[in-house]
């Protein structure tokens, strides 16, 4: 037996005895029975599962259309915080502001000051739907932070790669499209994929206007149960996204190194 099979064999005995003890202290404390009782009764998990997953496609519906807007707006905000020269300045300028205000304010208080205020304004053309308002708050708050992972993908490009492209003729916006936004991209996948995971898990923040996806669902059936049940068939929905997408970004990762790898070799 080699050395890194008996280490991972030791690695996962040490896990199932971990785990193992865990369960045993928890299933033999004074107050499990009403645990139990209170998070993990069958009936009414079966029960809510069809209410709480019917209501889980509007997350999955504000997710979608926020990540579609998300991806190319952030990547233009990161293009325009990156032109050179004073005379982008102003440019630059805003969209660090608009960086630093959305990062820094959190997600549910944009949520309650778009969701409710703007439509108290009772202009005509202002949409007062709260899942709009919602979506917009998503967008807003996630194209920030998207916005500098693509920054750090752009600032990690060799600057030898940006002169080759001019050497050929380009200018800085051909540079830019041609040369740069394609390696710097390919570059923040994994990354990128880790915001859409916690995107998909703050779309249960729009609940607070009063929209009735999975997480207020859950909040309405534990209202009539008065049991905690349903809070577990929502944890279980909202796993059920996030692990695959978490397993697919780590493919990514091992591929993106293989190929590093693979390079260096060659």
């Amino acid at each position: 037996m080699s050395k890194e099979t008996r280490a991972v064999g030791i690695a996962l005995l040490s896990t199932v005895v971990l785990f193992t003890a865990g369960a045993i202290v928890i299933t033999r404390s004074p107050g499990w029975g009403t645990f139990k009782e209170s998070f993990l009764d069958p009936t009414i998990y079966r029960d809510s599962f069809s209410e709480i997953a019917t209501a889980f496609r509007l997350n999955v519906k504000i997710f979608l259309i926020a990540e579609a807007i998300i991806l190319p707006a952030a990547l233009l905000l990161a293009v325009l915080r990156s032109l050179p020269g004073p005379v982008f300045f102003p440019i630059r300028a805003l969209a660090i502001v608009y960086t630093d205000l959305f990062r820094g304010v959190p997600t549910i208080l944009v949520i309650s000051m778009l969701g409710f205020g703007m439509p108290s304004l009772e202009i005509s053309w202002v949409p007062k739907s709260f899942v709009f308002w919602g979506i917009v708050s998503l967008v807003l708050v996630y194209t920030a932070y998207v916005s500098e992972v693509y920054r750090a993908g752009i600032d990690s490009v060799h600057p030898s790669q940006v002169a080759a492209a001019r050497s050929l003729g380009l200018n800085h916006a051909q540079s830019l499209r041609y040369v740069v936004v394609p390696q710097a991209v390919r570059r923040v996948i994994p990354p990128l994929l880790n915001d859409f995971i916690g995107l998909q898990k703050d779309t249960a923040l729009v609940g607070t206007l009063g929209v009735v996806e999975a997480f207020k669902q859950t909040q309405i059936d534990v209202s009539a149960t008065f049991n905690f049940t349903p809070y577990l068939v929502a944890a279980t929905l909202f796993v059920a996204i996030t692990i695959p997408l978490a397993r697919f970004t780590d493919w990514l990762v091992a591929r993106d190194k293989k190929r590093q790898q693979a390079g260096r070799l060659a």
